[in-house]
């Protein structure tokens, strides 16, 4: 990064109310934050929101892109990373500055285990019931899961519980619930927060404490099938199967050894896949 480069970088971020708003964009990733939410989380005016943000575009920290009538604003990682690189350009290697030779330090959450998975659907009956239940099963003691809903049903399909049951997996505590009560002070806080159903991925999430690692995972929604019992129960085996081999995938990973970036890319690349999607 060149060194006007650089002094614009940080020119732009030497206003407080720029920095709110940078430090909220890193941890978003890739997939940015509407205005319109950015506005909210920070409690500022539609005007002054605007005028930071184009600081922060001219200093090459942000970048926008347009998603149907909303704006998206995204940090960009590249100016970033070159940022840091630069001020560590001289690092001396010591103890004491070797921290700041680690472009994409692991946050303090990648040091606690076990850690907490939140999976997401709109209802929170059917698909993150039995995420949540698998995670915990195939988690060892490594992983702690939950689960629920922007719009919850307020009761778990029979049809879940009884598949649960017939392959021996835990379905003590499991409830739909509102995701507000994850968002709450006081709650565990999340170090990963996974969407499995396509409407909950569009929706507009509560700001999680901690800033977790996000990724979308969507399963098609077995709730939806018609037929007969037998009929429903095998659209409730093939996600229950998607969601396991995604959840294998996830257990794979170094957790404790990747950067939040290169998280964000692993299980965004899982959710990808459409492995054992099929009944």
């Amino acid at each position: 990064m060149e060194k006007l480069a650089v002094l614009d970088a940080l020119a732009g971020l030497a206003q407080e109310t720029r920095l709110d708003i940078y430090r909220l964009l890193v941890p978003a990733g890739a997939a940015g934050l509407a205005a319109g939410r950015i506005a909210q989380a920070l409690g500022l005016p539609a005007a002054t929101l605007s005028f930071h943000l184009a600081h922060l575009r001219q200093a090459g920290l942000v970048g926008l892109r347009r998603e149907g009538r909303s704006l998206i604003y995204a940090a960009d990682y590249a100016a970033m990373n070159g940022l840091i690189a630069f001020l560590a350009e001289n690092c001396c290697g010591r103890p004491a500055c070797a921290p700041a030779c680690d472009p994409l330090p692991a946050s303090e959450s990648r040091m606690r285990t076990p850690y907490n998975v939140l999976f997401l659907c709109t209802g929170n009956s059917a698909r993150s019931i039995l995420a949540e239940s698998l995670l915990n099963h195939l988690g060892g003691g490594r992983f702690r899961a939950f689960s629920a809903g922007s719009f919850p049903s307020g009761a778990v399909r029979p049809e879940a519980l009884a598949l649960l049951r017939e392959q021996g997996l835990p379905t003590e505590g499991l409830r739909s619930k509102s995701w507000n009560e994850f968002a709450a002070p006081g709650a565990p806080e999340m170090d990963f927060v996974f969407t499995v159903c396509d409407q909950a991925a569009g929706e507009t999430c509560p700001l999680w404490p901690g800033h977790p690692v996000t990724a979308h995972w969507g399963i098609p929604d077995p709730a939806g099938a018609t037929g007969s019992q037998a009929v429903v129960m095998l659209g409730f085996r093939a996600a229950a199967r998607a969601l396991e081999t995604r959840i294998r995938l996830f257990l794979a990973l170094p957790v404790e050894t990747l950067d939040p970036l290169a998280l964000r890319r692993e299980t965004a690349r899982i959710g990808q896949s459409r492995v054992g999607e099929q009944a």
